[in-house]
């Protein structure tokens, strides 16, 4: 059998808003990703993942969609979506959108008809109970982004309370109803019509609720309900998800996040190979940096998630810090590069990252994200320019740290540069069948460092990560089973060469035999 093309792929993670503007309005835009498909293109990745453009209040900056089938006019039109696609596939560049299937906003036309009245024929798209006898909530779930609020809010007009798992303008639908079941799969047809190529799968563990909604276990409270539980009922939910995307041809695909850290329950979405296509798995992005903890990482995948299917790896997203920030330097942030484009999966990279970008400084007044994620979705710099390629100087949030240097133009020119280095990975990754789908052999190592084998047919890979600010000595074992040449060094020192008896300070190589 082939190969599925997502098997292979390096993902490019956009958040539209904050990658590229054509309109000088300070949020950027379709067009504006069009523009850019160059940048991407000789990066080397081969596919992009688009989080919401949808029509939207912006209460969650688009995951509160009020028309699925549409783009917002902050963004563009249709039109413009159809440009990116036929561009990004003339480059050989799958397009990935965001679908946001838990819930809508509340300005959306099917809750609208829902809360007009008990009897409206959309009541039971959505969640709604009665109060308790004292007029509480039907429960203690907790929301999102609170430590005490609950994911109820009461309707005035009809008395009853509706589920919400997120901001109160977020209502959840009722997946139990086989109408919301068709309506949605519609939507995936709507986009897979207009030629993506899969979707990035938002919150889809919590699909599927308890029909007698039980209480959170009070001792894991302030925890959301989202981020504790599932149900058995997800399941059938996303196999019904992946017979949609089975109906039409081209290897389209769904990745899930699954937001539970715990990486059995993570692998269970598979569904022997009739869930996800790939579940984003977590934990790493809530690991330090060291090389034990990250040895632990790499088992539990592999023990848990490699029997179901194919593993996915993601440092850094639009809801994370940015892992530059997360590990303090940037040749930590280099020799983590060649850790994530290194390990058996599919690799997801979020724009900037191959920029060494860092969060963003927000001042308190511009602050307009109510989790808390403004940092990591500041503008991308295109240029050294005071507007950086923006047509604006001052865009919809401040700045990461350094754009007059930190930016794509400046950093093309640098041969140095940490962008050429994730081109170098991205090539290799291209170059070498092991990196790409081989098979992987964690090895013994220096205390510090951390070793694995690719291997693919006749094809070999070593990987060599220092996760220490001081020069290690390979010794005998980590450097055994032949002579090794230097394929990729996270800081380009020894590339060509044979590989030295010392790895130095957070340096991470990428081997190939002499």
């Amino acid at each position: 059998m082939q190969t599925p093309w997502w098997q292979t792929a390096v993902v490019y993670q956009i958040y539209p808003r904050s990658f590229a503007d054509t309109d000088a309005d300070g949020i950027g835009d379709l067009a504006g990703i069009r523009g850019r498909l160059d940048h991407l293109a000789w990066l080397g990745v081969d596919a992009i993942w688009l989080s919401p453009f949808y029509r939207s209040p912006m209460a969650d900056f688009g995951y509160d969609v009020s028309d699925y089938c549409d783009v917002d006019p902050l963004f563009g039109t249709l039109a413009d979506f159809d440009a990116l696609v036929a561009e990004a596939h003339a480059r050989d560049i799958k397009v990935i959108v965001d679908w946001v299937p838990n819930h809508t906003s509340d300005q959306h036309p099917w809750f609208q008809e829902a809360r007009s009245s008990r009897d409206s024929p959309k009541r039971d798209w959505y969640v709604w109970r009665e109060p308790t006898p004292d007029g509480k909530p039907p429960n203690n779930w907790v929301q999102t982004w609170t430590d005490d609020q609950p994911t109820w809010t009461l309707d005035e007009a009809t008395g009853q309370w509706y589920l919400h798992l997120f901001l109160p303008e977020q209502p959840d639908l009722n997946w139990r109803n086989p109408e919301v079941v068709a309506a949605m799969h519609d939507v995936l047809r709507f986009w897979l019509d207009r030629g993506v190529d899969g979707f990035r799968m938002d919150v889809l563990h919590a699909l599927g609720k308890d029909p007698d909604l039980v209480d959170d276990d009070p001792a894991l409270l302030p925890i959301p309900h989202s981020a504790l539980n599932h149900h058995e009922s997800t399941y059938e939910i996303v196999r019904g998800l992946r017979g949609v995307l089975e109906e039409y041809p081209g290897d389209r695909m769904m990745v899930g996040e699954v937001f539970l850290l715990d990486t059995a329950m993570v692998a269970s979405y598979y569904d022997g190979g009739q869930g996800l296509h790939l579940a984003f798995n977590f934990p790493p992005l809530f690991t330090r940096w060291e090389a034990g903890r990250w040895r632990h990482q790499i088992e539990e995948v592999a023990r848990e998630i490699e029997p179901q299917g194919w593993p996915s790896w993601v440092l850094s997203n639009h809801d994370q810090v940015r892992h530059r920030t997360r590990y303090g330097t940037e040749p930590r942030a280099r020799a983590a590069a060649v850790l994530l484009l290194g390990l058996k999966g599919t690799a997801f990279l979020y724009a900037g990252e191959e920029l060494g970008l860092e969060d963003a400084v927000i001042p308190e007044d511009r602050v307009v994200d109510p989790g808390g994620r403004d940092g990591c979705r500041a503008p991308i710099p295109w240029t050294g320019d005071a507007d950086h390629g923006w047509g604006v100087e001052d865009p919809w949030l401040p700045w990461p740290p350094e754009p007059e240097v930190r930016n794509a133009e400046a950093l093309r020119a640098d041969d140095a540069s940490i962008l050429h280095l994730y081109r170098r990975l991205l090539a290799e990754r291209k170059a070498a069948p092991s990196l790409a789908l081989g098979d992987q052999t964690l090895l013994d190592a220096p205390a510090g460092v951390l070793a694995w084998d690719r291997t693919s047919g006749g094809d070999r890979r070593r990987i060599l990560v220092n996760f220490t600010d001081l020069p290690v000595d390979l010794g005998a074992s980590a450097a055994a089973g032949g002579t090794w040449t230097v394929a990729v060094a996270s800081d380009g020192v020894g590339e060509g060469e044979p590989l030295a008896a010392t790895l130095g300070p957070d340096q991470a190589v990428v081997l190939r035999p002499a």
